[in-house]
């Protein structure tokens, strides 16, 4: 299988894109490396309150760094925003207002209506508004998608557990984690969704670790939905079932198996059943993160809509903050 588009093309010359990444913390590093490797692009400076970390990787990837974003905003194109998550409207709107692209990591605000304004800046500024949803260009999910499988899914079942880790704990694990499914299940499932469920808990900080919601749509189509950020091992998987076919997706493994039942019967147990074949979709691996990057900066050079939009990111948001109100609700909250 060949690899996305963005990696195949070729810099032509001219004047490289200037680029620069806000929040130069485990994330944001990684932003930068990519940006510093990309042909056509120039890492002109890295931004974070933190004046040890920002000496440190300016100094790693040989750039400029800076303690305050607006003393570089007049020599940028493009940006990644990967700061906490509270700060992301500010410093997104003040990057759009100052004509410049931006890449912000998931969620795109705290509040929907902080997505709108955003949304609304770049649309009249005619800037680039990518939300940093990073599965959705994993090579088992271009994979997938791009294998024209999946038709209308009648049941989806996304499970995202992880161990406790010290970062991202500003947020609860429905911003930090499950909105990674939501995202995907919103762009699998073509239909309005018409009910949320949910439930949760705080097992070790004081937001929700553990949550579970069940995701209805117009058309039918129901998610079962659980991510845990407190679970002794990792599991990413998310399985899809409609008429013809079941499939099962394991992001850890990058393996994507199909169940599909095909002409005739076969004997199981010794009891004839419909016929059903197993096969595997073939998965091109690649930096997933570098493919985000590239492709962020080929929109910019292109002036075409980014395959995450604010819009997308804003319809993620809006999901899991019904979600969110659901698991309060759950819990008896206000």
């Amino acid at each position: 299988m060949s690899l996305p588009p963005y990696f195949s093309t070729t810099y032509a010359g001219g004047t490289p894109l200037r680029a620069a990444v806000i929040g130069a913390g485990y994330l944001g590093r990684f932003h930068a490396m990519k940006y510093a490797m990309i042909p056509g692009v120039d890492l002109v400076g890295i931004v974070d309150a933190s004046q040890e970390r920002v000496n440190a990787v300016s100094k790693e990837l040989g750039t400029k760094g800076y303690t305050d974003y607006n003393d570089l905003l007049d020599s940028v194109d493009l940006v990644t925003i990967s700061t906490p998550t509270p700060s992301h409207y500010n410093i997104t709107a003040s990057c759009l207002n100052a004509g410049v692209h931006v890449l912000v990591e998931k969620p795109i605000t705290v509040t929907v209506d902080e997505a709108d304004e955003l949304i609304d800046i770049a649309d009249r500024m005619n800037l680039v508004l990518q939300v940093g949803h990073l599965k959705r260009f994993h090579p088992a999910i271009v994979a997938l998608k791009n294998s024209g499988v999946i038709k209308q899914p009648l049941f989806i079942e996304s499970q995202r557990l992880a161990p406790f880790k010290s970062r991202a704990l500003d947020v609860d694990v429905v911003l930090d984690l499950m909105i990674h499914d939501v995202d995907l299940i919103l762009n699998f499932v073509d239909s309005e969704l018409l009910d949320i469920d949910a439930t949760g808990g705080k097992v070790v900080t004081q937001y929700t670790d553990i949550a579970n919601t069940r995701l209805k749509f117009q058309n039918g189509c129901v998610a079962n939905v659980t991510a845990s950020r407190v679970s002794e091992s990792s599991t990413r998987r998310i399985q899809i079932f409609q008429d013809d076919a079941f499939v099962s997706l394991d992001f850890i493994t990058s393996d994507i198996k199909i169940m599909q039942r095909t002409q005739g019967e076969m004997e199981l147990d010794g009891i004839m059943v419909p016929a059903i074949k197993q096969t595997k979709i073939p998965i091109n691996k690649y930096d997933t993160l570098e493919a985000e990057i590239r492709s962020f900066c080929e929109s910019v050079r292109q002036g075409t809509q980014p395959l995450v939009s604010g819009r997308d990111g804003r319809k993620a948001l809006a999901v899991v903050t019904k979600i969110r109100e659901s698991i309060a609700k759950s819990l008896g909250a206000s």
